[in-house]
């Protein structure tokens, strides 16, 4: 078992991160080709299919450029945590990445349930389940504070003492796992797999906006996660992909902010400054009136 204790420089992580994430995308691309090969085949595609994959690229470079502002700062506040707070630092080793990428698969359910169940998450996460496709361009399709929210959920894992270049390496494998996903090709996998693991079946109902699909399904890497928390929902009937409200646009602007539109208007028509602080705070299914459509 020594070779679980192999030794890495931290510098190591960044290139593997880089190498990795260039390798992935064009891979990705090999298989989005496959998928259109695929639509064809099934007399599915279409220009709205072709202009809404556009569109996932287009609100993926828009995602990168607001994030550029903000890059900087979010690599400096885990240096700092790490640096003058954290509980010890631990060697990179080939166990100390295992452990961390569990630990950064972890909180990845629980940043991706608060995104969820929260009006400010969600009017960010919903870019990313207004489609009303699935395909692998789908895992593409960023919002503008998507780059914001894991800051909050990783930062522990650099206060335990773990380097951050080996937390960004983590969240970038749970990242790309997670892309893999998006597919309708692959149906079911063996048993077991579909018990821990997660997989496109099970991706696929987090996509649905089924009424027993809402909010289900929130793992990364594993779906022991949701089994454990009761958030775990089984694929039985078709999906519906998209949104409960549609957006019916492939217009990237529209696409890209129209979560905080509808945030912003149920913020303005709340009634009082309290009921639009919990706009931001409930679930996106909360409202003053039950009477009215809640908007989601």
């Amino acid at each position: 078992m020594e070779w679980l204790f192999i030794t890495f420089d931290p510098l190591d992580m960044t290139h593997w991160e880089e190498v990795a994430n260039n390798y992935f995308f064009l891979a990705a691309m090999g298989l989005l080709f496959l998928e259109f090969c695929r639509y064809t085949w099934q007399s599915r595609l279409s220009w709205q299919l072709a202009g809404d994959t556009l569109t996932n690229f287009v609100t993926l470079a828009m995602f990168i450029g607001l994030n550029l502002f903000v890059a900087a700062a979010y690599v400096t506040v885990f240096f700092v945590v790490y640096e003058h707070f954290s509980l010890m630092q631990i060697e990179i080793t080939v166990a100390s990445i295992i452990a961390c990428v569990i630990l950064a698969d972890l909180a990845y359910y629980w940043e991706h349930r608060f995104v969820h169940r929260t009006g400010i998450g969600w009017a960010t996460h919903t870019v990313h389940h207004s489609s009303p496709h699935f395909n692998i361009s789908v895992a593409y399709r960023f919002g503008p504070l998507d780059g914001i929210f894991p800051l909050f959920f990783h930062l522990p894992l650099a206060a335990l003492g773990f380097h951050p270049f080996l937390i960004f390496f983590a969240e970038m494998f749970v990242q790309l796992y997670q892309t893999a996903l998006h597919t309708e090709a692959v149906r079911r996998l063996p048993r077991p797999i579909e018990w821990f693991m997660n997989t496109p079946s099970h991706h696929r109902v987090h996509h649905g906006s089924n009424p027993e699909y809402l909010d289900k399904n929130y793992g990364g890497i594993f779906i022991i996660w949701d089994r454990m928390f009761g958030t775990f929902a089984e694929e039985k009937a078709p999906v519906t992909y998209g949104l409960v409200t549609p957006v019916n646009s492939i217009n990237p602007l529209v696409v890209f902010f129209h979560g905080f539109g509808r945030l912003a208007r149920k913020a303005a028509n709340a009634g009082s400054f309290a009921n639009a602080l919990r706009y931001l705070v409930l679930p996106p299914d909360w409202t003053h009136r039950p009477e009215s459509e809640v908007i989601r």
